[in-house]
């Protein structure tokens, strides 16, 4: 099985994620390409296990005469809830010329590069998109085909030289959870790098600092017939703390370093109303300070409307990696020199979200994040370049024959 047909395998199986829940994974399907997964490096002769959380980890033996440094390459299984990762229906448009693309002319979903210039990149490459009703789940699962190709490639050539390498899948990175049992003496390597970046050559070590803000309003229901003076809607109580927040710093309006309080959802009626918002920001003065604006405004409007109208609760979800990669140097110039070796220029940008290398960083493990070949996470919108999944690939081997001379 070739790397284009590793990939459109595994956008078959449905592997969505799912928010609030207290299971682990957050949903049983993601087990079954897990263990698929399983099978297929058990089957390579790689020491494969899962284990009762649904962490796999495979482990290929040095084939080297002397001691090299473990690297682990690291990508989850699971898709965004966002968007419907059931029957993906992948097609691949054959030598991209830079014209539109109508991804479904029933519901008017086309990929145009107007709107997403990063297609403007793609001309004569072979393009994999959906059919507009479903995400391609290329967020991660390129990233699950690159390594799984790397490790049939080591397999079948016994004299490509490398140290130890570690093999490692999650579920429910999309959620938020994806190291929340894991354990990095399990991997017993040096560092890694999570595959589940964008475009092919970037290096990522830099996230943000990320935390989710839970609000409960508790309002007074009356009749609306004779609600004067009486009556608190909970909704507009909502409404109204919203617009205590900063309006420049909602997602919608930022980009690069800025960040942003973006509420992810909302629902309610008079009597209770409930906002999920998360919060995100590279720098982490800033980030506190954006935490603290969501407890000043729960204080002032329980000034205003009573004690317990408002309730806050505010968990951090993962920090910059940044803090702790600064004292790793090395893991980050042996991806920009394997970059650079293929040819490419190295895109060095933070990420404006997070991956499972930022906690694993914070964990231990040092691990920036290394593009994959896809595009538009998240939705319909989704697309990968074969070309770019090649060179992922191509990328891989030299960083782990450069760990050989370290």
């Amino acid at each position: 099985m070739n790397l284009l047909e590793r990939f459109l395998n595994y956008v078959k199986f449905d592997t969505q994620s799912k928010i609030d829940t207290d299971e682990y994974p957050s949903t049983k399907k993601q087990l079954v390409l897990l263990n698929y997964l399983v099978d297929e490096l058990n089957a390579m002769k790689i020491e494969t296990v899962i284990d009762d959380y649904g962490y796999v980890i495979g482990k290929i033996k040095s084939n080297l005469n002397k001691s090299a440094k473990t690297i682990a390459l690291i990508a989850h299984v699971d898709t965004s809830p966002d968007a419907s990762g059931k029957d993906v229906k992948a097609r691949i448009i054959k030598n991209y010329q830079g014209d539109k693309i109508i991804l479904n002319s029933d519901k008017d979903i086309i990929l145009n590069p107007i709107v997403f210039p990063n297609l403007n990149d793609k001309i004569g490459d072979d393009l994999i998109v959906t059919d507009g009703t479903t995400l391609l789940g290329a967020d991660d699962k390129l990233g699950v085909a690159e390594i799984m190709d790397f490790a049939e490639f080591v397999v079948n050539n016994p004299d490509y030289l490398h140290g130890e390498i570690v093999i490692v899948f999650t579920p429910d990175e999309e959620v938020g959870n994806g190291t929340l049992y894991f354990e990095t003496k399990k991997v017993g390597a040096d560092f890694g790098y999570t595959l589940d970046g964008s475009k092919v050559g970037e290096i990522a070590f830099e996230n943000f600092n990320a935390a989710t803000a839970k609000i409960l309003i508790n309002g007074k229901s009356v009749h609306p017939g004779s609600a004067k003076n009486k009556m608190l809607n909970a909704i507009d109580v909502a409404y109204e703390f919203n617009n205590l927040l900063p309006k420049f710093m909602r997602a919608e309006i930022t980009e690069g370093y800025e960040g942003f309080n973006h509420l992810l959802h909302i629902s309610g009626a008079v009597e209770k109303a409930e906002m999920t918002y998360i919060i995100r920001n590279h720098n982490r003065g800033i980030f506190e300070n954006q935490k603290l604006d969501f407890l000043v405004n729960k204080d002032y409007l329980n000034k205003k409307y009573g004690p317990n109208t408002i309730c806050v609760e505010i968990s951090d979800s993962y920090f910059n990696m940044k803090e702790v990669l600064d004292n790793h140097q090395e893991v980050i110039d042996l991806a920009i020199k394997a970059i650079q070796k293929n040819g490419l220029d190295p895109i060095i940008e933070p990420i404006r979200g997070g991956t499972d290398g930022a906690r694993l960083t914070f964990m231990g493990l040092p691990c920036p994040n290394l593009g994959t070949g896809g595009y538009n996470f998240h939705g319909p919108y989704e697309y990968a370049s074969v070309k770019e999944m090649y060179l992922a690939v191509e990328i891989i081997k030299t960083i782990v024959t450069d760990v050989t001379k370290l």
